[in-house]
């Protein structure tokens, strides 16, 4: 018998461009190294009884349909829900993706009994634990509801399907896209061909028949989503689980959003008895901060549609070095070096001679061009050795003429700031016509900032 031959093809890990032969740089991104071989050939099929049976759409005028809102279900976790723009929808298709061990599973087994409690069928699939392992998992989190929960331990994609059409559930939970794959490819899981078929089987199974399905990734070292690119567009939602692993807190980012807001976030703290939602971000970023700092700002942050308060601390050295150090972290380096030149410029502070060192306490991560005003303070309090007012707060961005722009969402940010007792809110001029100034300075005082010689003149 003719043995039957096996073809393969090289596909680029960065855009799953597919190329006949091996080279070192991808034609199409231009990435170095990112090739790797896959087969071709199809191992024999499964037998026709096995698959899944989609009845087919029939084409439709535009004018002729009306719009149906989709229903939400709470997921029992008020963070989880504002991640997700209101709630679970039905038929939407998620993806979570966080680094190892930052708290992926515990997140949605929690999910799952929040839906369980509501008469909701939840069919959990882990590739990567035993059903001894995910029950202790339960055990440990202390759920209460588990009557209407589903576990499974499968890697086989068909059998997975085949016991999803016996239990019929609401919410499909796949631990993880990495370690699914489908019999009819002959290459391993994880490969480019199958998370990419997987994948598609799952959005159709989700479309099809109105099943929310959750998938969640792993993650490359240089934290990006493992697999094709192709696999962010196919889903609604794309959900980024991630935090210091010195801090207990975690934040569950939204990037991608269908049905929401993009770049909401929702704040959970990690513990032994799993994730506790975080209702007063705020107040838990700045529980630890003293009074009367040198160098120490608050600032007010937006993380999508949430006002986020947190504090910048600086600290300004004499350099003995021919090129000073600068070290920033939690904040982008270029702003602090456009922020230093603009200082040394415009108020020749001497920064240019200084070792100068910047953190976000807490381990967030802050890229809004808003936070330009406090981290000028900062280094200015810094190098002056003056105290800020502990019930100070300020947002703006800098220009590189010295004046300071205005921001979106002050009214929200000054909100926050208020609900916190702050007094005194340092901002942009360019602001005061977008405010209802009589309502707002009832409560606190608004110091209008035309430039950053206006920061050093208090």
């Amino acid at each position: 018998m003719k043995e039957l031959k096996v073809k393969t093809r090289f596909v680029c890990t960065k855009c799953g461009v597919s190329s006949p032969k091996w080279q070192g740089q991808c034609s199409h991104c231009g990435q170095w190294n990112c090739l790797i071989e896959e087969v071709l050939t199809k191992a024999p099929s499964f037998s026709h009884s096995n698959k899944r049976k989609v009845k087919p759409q029939e084409p439709a005028l535009l004018n002729q349909q009306e719009y149906q809102s989709k229903t939400r279900n709470h997921t029992g976790m008020t963070e989880l829900d504002r991640a997700l723009g209101g709630g679970l929808v039905s038929g939407s298709y998620i993806l979570l993706g966080g680094a190892p061990g930052i708290g992926k599973s515990t997140l949605l087994l929690q999910m799952a009994e929040g839906l369980a409690q509501q008469g909701l069928k939840v069919f959990y699939v882990s590739a990567e634990e035993s059903l001894q392992q995910t029950s202790l998992r339960a055990k440990r989190l202390n759920l209460k509801d588990k009557h209407n929960i589903f576990i499974l331990n499968e890697t086989s994609l068909e059998s997975i399907f085949h016991h999803v059409e016996k239990i019929k559930p609401n919410v499909l939970i796949v631990d993880s896209i990495q370690t699914v794959q489908l019999s009819e490819l002959s290459s391993t899981s994880g490969t480019i061909s199958q998370v990419r078929e997987c994948a598609g089987q799952l959005m159709s199974f989700a479309k099809s028949t109105e099943t929310t399905v959750f998938v969640i990734g792993h993650i490359t070292k240089d934290g990006q989503l493992a697999g094709p690119r192709l696999l962010e567009h196919m889903v609604d939602t794309v959900l980024s689980f991630d935090g210091d692993p010195h801090y207990h807190f975690r934040l569950l980012r939204a990037l991608k959003n269908r049905f929401g807001a993009v770049n909401e976030i929702g704040v959970f703290q990690m513990s032994s008895q799993g994730l506790k939602e975080v209702s007063n971000p705020s107040e838990f970023f700045l529980e630890e901060r003293k009074e009367t700092l040198v160098g120490s700002v608050v600032f007010t942050a937006m993380e999508g549609s949430r006002p986020l308060l947190c504090e910048i601390q600086a600290l300004s050295l004499r350099s003995y070095l021919s090129i000073p150090r600068r070290t920033s972290i939690g904040l982008d380096i270029n702003r602090l070096h456009m922020i230093t030149a603009v200082l040394d410029r415009y108020l020749n502070t001497g920064l240019s001679q200084c070792d100068i060192f910047l953190n976000m306490v807490g381990g967030l991560k802050i890229t809004e061009p808003a936070a330009d005003m406090a981290i000028a303070k900062a280094l200015i309090s810094a190098k002056k050795q003056k105290p800020i007012d502990e019930l100070s707060c300020f947002f703006g961005e800098i220009g590189l003429t010295g004046e300071i722009r205005a921001c979106t969402f002050s009214e929200e940010r000054i909100r926050e700031a208020q609900k916190l007792g702050f007094k005194k809110i340092y901002l942009p001029v360019g602001n005061k016509k977008h405010l209802n100034i009589k309502k707002i300075a009832e409560k606190v005082q608004l110091q209008w900032i035309k430039s950053i010689k206006d920061l050093d003149t208090d």
